[in-house]
């Protein structure tokens, strides 16, 4: 072998070596910032993955979610939203609260997700801090942190990165926390070795999830009609009435649903989260319905303050509330 082609090997494999050093470098620095579960993989296009995103909209699944329709060519490649990208970092982080729902009919329960702080800032913080770690390191280095603010496909991203499975409730499952993780991304032009250990889809044939839906929203396995589902009509849904097929089986939703979650086998694996900020606000898992309906809106936007529920606005709120009385009084 001549000596320039043996020492163009030799400083490739020290840099794979430096690569992989910087990947577990990462992952402990990660654990420390509170991010439960992290995995790193490389761009490119997402072909399979985006197909499908193109025929869920194509379906009209997206209801009226018209944001997911722009942009589309952005989601089948991570560089396109971050040109320069060389890395994908993406974070898990836990938010199962050891709560549960009271059956008290003139309340109205909220999808655990939103119980304590909005998950956005939660771990978007996280992520910066993990960003400023690396930038001590790497002055030059440029890198941007998403957490549901950029057109991604987060979960095909996670999945690539090894961090779980795609389930047939279209959540993210991981072996570890089982679908209550919320997913972040850094995209970064830092060359950093990729994960090649990666989770086979260990759904089988179990259907409860599709089974549980109170509205049917699962319309083959892996794909939801947003249309149906209770979280997409109690939170992104505008308009002064629900649909009857939702009102019908609204069974005390007020915001969000977590039906197909609470009813996957793989959620019996579930740990509290560490980090406080997901634990109920006021310990309340459920708001009186009475409440709702007398709020004015300051008092909206003091309850609410940096919590994923003002997505809902308070007459999105109002609305669900009175639906669910009008319900409880037939």
């Amino acid at each position: 072998m001549p000596d320039a082609v043996f020492f163009v090997i030799a400083s490739q494999m020290m840099f794979r070596s430096e690569q992989i050093e910087l990947n577990a470098a990462i992952k402990r620095k990660a654990a420390e910032f509170g991010i439960d579960k992290i995995g790193i993989t490389l761009p490119g296009r997402l072909e399979a993955e985006y197909d499908r995103f193109l025929q869920w909209l194509s379906a009209g699944f997206h209801g009226e979610m018209a944001w997911l329709a722009r942009d589309t060519e952005k989601r089948a490649d991570p560089g396109n939203v971050f040109p320069g990208t060389k890395s994908v970092i993406v974070a898990a982080v836990n938010y199962f609260a050891p709560f549960r729902h009271s059956a008290e009919p003139e309340k109205g329960k909220i999808s655990r997700y939103a119980w304590g702080d909005d998950y956005h800032i939660v771990v978007k913080n996280k992520l910066e801090s993990l960003i400023k770690w690396l930038k001590d390191g790497f002055p030059e280095m440029k890198a941007r942190a998403f957490v549901d603010t950029a057109p991604l496909l987060e979960k095909a991203l996670a999945v690539r990165a090894g961090l779980g499975w795609i389930g047939k409730n279209a959540n993210l499952i991981t072996r570890e926390f089982g679908s209550w993780v919320f997913l972040g991304v850094i995209l970064t032009d830092l060359e950093i070795a990729a994960d090649e250990q990666f989770e086979d889809d260990h759904c089988g044939k179990c259907r409860r999830c599709i089974d549980a839906c109170p509205t049917q929203a699962i319309s083959s396995p892996y794909v939801i009609d947003s249309r149906r589902c209770i979280s997409y009509a109690t939170i992104e849904l505008r308009g002064e009435n629900l649909p009857s097929e939702i009102t019908a089986n609204q069974d005390g939703w007020l915001y969000g649903c977590d039906v197909c979650q609470d009813v996957c086998p793989w959620n019996k694996f579930e740990k509290p989260t560490k980090e406080t900020a997901f634990w109920p606000r006021m310990g309340e898992t459920e708001i009186s319905l009475n409440q709702v309906l007398e709020m004015n809106n300051e008092q909206y936007a003091e309850r609410f303050r940096q919590s994923a529920v003002k997505r809902a606005k308070l007459s999105g709120l109002r609305r669900n509330a009175t639906a669910l009385l009008n319900e409880k009084n037939r």
